[in-house]
C-alpha cells in the first residue's frame, strides 16, 4: 500500500558530523542529535518539533534516551519497499552501564509527510515494562499560515479522541491553553489554515496508548507525550496497565506527520493503520434494515419483530429502501424474551420476506449477581461456571463492573467455549448479522487466565479475533456481518463496522451528539472499518422519548445518510406517525443513494469544543452534470426553537470561487444556482442536503 503525498523526492540519509544524522524526503526531515540522545522533526518550514526523546518507567523511575552515554546508529540504513512504499529504516541504539539498552527504529518513506517510530527496550529474561513514552517533548512549533477564507481568530487547537464510545463520551477540539489526554491518536491544528500535526499508534496488539497534552498559554505547549500503557477512568480501568515482558519489550508502532489540511492527516493516519493491519473485508453493500432497541428496548416481542419485516417488505421496500435487494431485520437486547418456538417462526417469516435476520450478544460482559456465579457457562458441558470465567485482579478479586456488567476474561477456555456455543447457535439458526455490545469489558486490565496474556488489549484481541474467525464466511458458510457497538476504537480488524458514538435516539440533541463523533471521527469509515455505524435511525419516536417533530426526525435520517453508513431504522411502525414518515422519506431515492454510497462526509470546519460541526461535505467524482464532478453539502440547525441562516463558502468547500453551480435540494427536489457561496435557510431542528455540480 502506497500512501499519498505531493513530493517525488527519494529518502536521503546522511551524517552531517559525528553528532548529527539526517533523514530527509523533501517533505519531512528527521535530525538526530547523537550527542544528546534527542531528535527533531521538521516539515516544509511550517512544523518544527525539537527536543524529542523516548522514555520508559523502570525500577521505580523514568529513564529517557538523553540519560544514556552512548547514542549510535546501529548498522547501515536499511532500504524498504513495503505497504507504505519505498523508504529507509534507521536504528539508533542507546547504551549505558546499569541501564537496559534502548533502540529507536525510524521509518521515512518517499513522498510522505510523516515518519514512523518504534521503541524497543532490551534487558534480558526478567525485563518487564508497563509504561513507555515513544515521543516526549514540549518544543513543538506549528506555523498557522493563511486562514484560507475562514473567519475568526485562528488559534492553535488540540483534538482529544476518546478511547471508546461508552457513556456518551464526546470528542473535544478546542484552543490552547488546556490540559487533556487523548487515546490512540491526537492532533494539533489551526482551524483557519487547516494546517495540522497528527500522531497516533498504528499497531494495536498489546498496548493502550495515551497522548498527554498540557498547555498554560495560548498557542504554546508545555508538555506533549505519546506513551504506551494508558489505564484510567477513560479506558474504564480500575487496575494499572499490565506489564509487557522481555527480553525485548517493544512499543506500538507510532505515526507522526504534518499536513496542510488536518483532515487529510487523519485520513492518512487511518490508511497507515490499514497498511499495518488490513480491515476486515466486506464484499456486500451498505446494510439497510431495522434494529429493535430504540423501538422496544426491554419490551421486545415476537409481534413487533415480525410485523416490522412485513411492513418494510410491503410498504417501504418497493419505494427503494433496500441495499443489494434486501434488508436486515435485527434483534437487539432482550431477544431471549421470545420462546424457542416464537424465535424459530420469526426467523422463518423474516426469511420468507427475503430479509436477513440479525441478532445481538455481549461476549465479554456478564449481567448476573453473585447469586448467579455458580451458573453453568453455556457450551462447557458443566466444566465451568460464570464465577470462574470472570476477570480478576492480582489479588484474585473480581474486577469492578462497568454499567452493571462484570468482565469476562477473553483468555479463559470457558469464555472461548462459550463463543463456540453461541456462534454455532446463530449460524445454525440462520442469522447473518451480529451486533456485539459492551466490548470494552473484554479490554480491561487484570490478571488473565492465560499467563502469556498480560494486558487488556492483548486479551481483547485474543477473544475478538477468535470470535471473528468463528463468523468468517469459511466458518459460517455465508457472509456474516459483524458490528461493534460500545467498544474501544482499536483493534479494528475483526469487525465490519463500529458504532461511531454511544446510543443515539431521535431528538435533535441526539443528532448533534452523533455528529460530534462524525466531525472528528469520519476518517475511520473505509479505513479502519468498512462502515461507520450511526446507530438506529429514529424517524418518529424512540421508546424512551416523546415523538419528534418533522424536521427533527428528518435531521436524524440525514445524519445517518451522511455517516458512512449502516442505515438501520429504529421505530415501531405500528405507530401511524412512524409509518407515514417511513413511506414519505425512505422513498427519496436521491437521499437513499447517498446512504448506499457507503462513504462518509467530511466536516467543513473544526474547533467547536465538544460540539458538532453543522456543515459536512463529500466530493463525488463523476456523478455531476454530464459525468462531471459533484459535491454534496449537508447543513444542520441544532437549535430546536430558532431558525438559522448559514452562509457556506464554496471556496472553503474546495470549489471554484468564480464558477456557477447547479444546486439540487435532495429532500425537496428544488433547484437553483450558486456562485461563491451557498446560503441555506433552516427551520428549527432542520437539515438539508444538496448536490452541487457544474451547469
Amino acid at each position: 500500500m502506497t500512501m499519498d503525498g505531493p513530493s517525488t523526492e527519494k529518502v536521503r540519509c546522511w551524517a552531517e558530523s559525528d553528532t548529527q544524522l539526517h533523514l530527509d524526503n523533501g517533505l519531512a526531515r528527521l535530525t538526530y542529535d547523537l550527542a544528546g540522545g534527542e531528535f527533531a522533526f521538521a516539515s516544509r518550514g511550517a512544523l518544527n518539533w525539537s527536543g524529542i526523546h523516548s522514555a520508559f518507567r523502570w525500577q521505580g523511575r523514568e529513564v529517557h534516551t538523553g540519560m544514556y552515554g552512548s547514542h549510535k546508529a546501529y548498522g547501515e540504513p536499511k532500504e524498504l519497499n513495503d505497504r507504505f512504499g519505498r523508504g529507509v529504516q534507521v536504528v539508533i541504539r542507546h547504551e549505558k552501564t546499569g541501564l537496559p539498552e534502548v533502540e529507536q527504529h525510524f521509518y521515512l518513506y518517499e513522498r510522505q509527510p510523516f515518519f514512523l517510530i518504534r521503541v524497543v527496550v532490551t534487558g534480558g529474561d526478567g525485563m518487564k515494562l508497563n509504561r513507555m513514552a515513544v515521543l516526549k517533548s514540549a518544543k513543538l512549533e506549528l506555523e498557522k499560515g493563511a486562514d484560507n477564507g475562514a473567519s475568526g481568530e485562528d488559534q492553535l487547537h488540540a483534538l482529544r479522541i476518546p478511547y471508546d464510545n461508552d457513556k456518551w463520551v464526546r470528542y473535544i477540539a478546542k484552543a490552547l491553553p488546556w490540559e487533556t489526554e487523548s487515546y490512540e491518536a491526537a492532533a494539533l491544528f489551526f482551524p483557519g489554515s487547516r494546517r495540522g500535526f497528527v500522531t497516533g499508534s498504528v499497531s494495536h496488539d498489546v498496548w493502550k496508548t495515551g497522548i498527554r497534552i498540557r498547555s498554560e498559554q495560548p498557542g504554546k505547549l508545555d508538555e506533549f507525550e505519546l506513551y504506551a500503557g494508558a489505564a484510567s477512568e477513560m479506558t474504564r480501568d480500575t487496575q494499572p496497565h499490565g506489564y509487557v515482558h522481555g527480553p525485548r519489550v517493544a512499543s506500538p508502532l507510532v505515526f507522526a506527520g504534518y499536513y496542510d489540511d488536518y483532515r487529510e492527516g487523519l485520513e492518512a493516519y487511518g490508511r497507515a493503520n490499514a497498511a499495518v493491519e488490513p480491515p476486515l473485508k466486506w464484499e456486500g453493500g451498505v446494510p439497510f434494515g431495522w434494529n429493535s432497541w430504540s423501538a422496544a428496548m426491554s419490551t421486545l416481542d415476537y409481534e413487533l419483530y415480525t410485523s416490522t419485516s412485513d411492513f418494510l417488505k410491503r410498504e417501504v421496500q418497493p419505494l427503494g429502501f433496500e441495499s443489494d435487494g434486501t434488508l436486515y431485520i435485527n434483534f437487539d437486547a432482550f431477544w431471549d424474551r421470545l420462546t424457542a418456538e416464537e424465535m424459530a417462526d420469526a426467523l422463518r417469516r423474516v426469511q420468507a420476506n427475503g430479509h436477513k435476520p440479525g441478532t445481538y450478544w455481549t461476549p465479554f460482559a456478564f449481567w448476573g449477581g453473585p447469586e448467579q456465579f455458580g451458573r453453568e457457562v453455556e457450551g462447557t458441558d458443566g466444566k465451568y461456571t460464570y464465577g470462574e470465567i470472570l476477570l480478576r485482579d492480582a489479588e484474585g478479586e473480581i474486577v469492578a463492573d462497568i454499567a452493571g456488567g462484570l468482565a469476562i476474561d477473553p483468555t479463559h477456555p470457558g469464555a472461548l467455549q462459550r463463543i463456540d456455543w453461541f456462534t454455532e447457535k446463530v449460524i445454525r439458526e440462520g442469522f447473518e448479522y451480529l451486533k456485539l455490545d459492551f466490548m470494552a469489558h473484554g479490554a480491561l486490565e487484570g490478571k488473565h487466565h492465560d499467563p502469556a496474556i498480560t494486558t487488556g488489549i492483548a486479551a481483547y484481541r485474543r477473544g475478538l479475533s477468535y470470535l471473528a474467525s468463528k463468523l468468517s464466511p469459511e466458518a459460517a458458510g455465508r457472509p456474516f456481518f459483524v458490528n461493534l457497538s460500545i467498544a474501544p476504537l482499536f483493534p479494528y480488524a475483526f469487525a465490519h463496522s463500529r458504532r461511531i458514538s454511544c446510543d443515539v435516539f431521535g431528538q435533535i440533541g441526539d443528532t448533534e451528539y452523533l455528529l460530534n463523533s462524525l466531525t472528528y471521527g469520519w476518517w475511520m469509515n473505509d479505513s479502519l472499518y468498512r462502515f461507520n455505524d450511526p446507530d438506529h435511525t429514529v424517524l418518529y419516536k424512540s421508546f424512551n422519548q416523546e415523538a419528534t417533530g418533522h424536521h427533527e426526525g428528518r435531521s436524524r435520517l440525514t445524519a445517518s445518510a451522511i455517516a458512512g453508513t449502516l442505515l438501520l431504522l429504529g421505530d415501531d411502525f405500528r405507530k401511524e406517525g412512524a409509518a407515514e414518515r417511513a413511506k414519505a422519506w425512505l422513498g427519496n431515492r436521491a437521499v437513499m443513494d447517498v446512504a448506499r454510497l457507503g462513504r462518509t462526509f467530511r466536516p467543513l470546519e473544526w474547533g467547536f469544543g465538544d460540539r458538532a460541526a453543522d456543515v459536512f461535505v463529500l466530493e463525488a467524482p463523476g456523478s455531476g452534470t454530464n459525468g462531471g464532478d459533484a459535491l454534496y453539502v449537508a447543513a444542520f440547525n441544532f437549535d430546536g426553537t430558532t431558525a438559522a441562516r448559514k452562509t457556506i463558502s464554496l471556496a472553503r468547500a474546495g470549489l471554484d470561487l468564480k464558477a456557477h453551480y447547479r444546486v439540487v435540494d435532495l429532500w425537496e427536489g428544488k433547484e437553483h444556482e450558486a456562485a461563491g457561496q451557498l446560503v441555506v435557510d433552516l427551520a428549527p431542528a432542520e437539515a438539508k442536503i444538496f448536490k452541487l455540480s457544474g451547469r
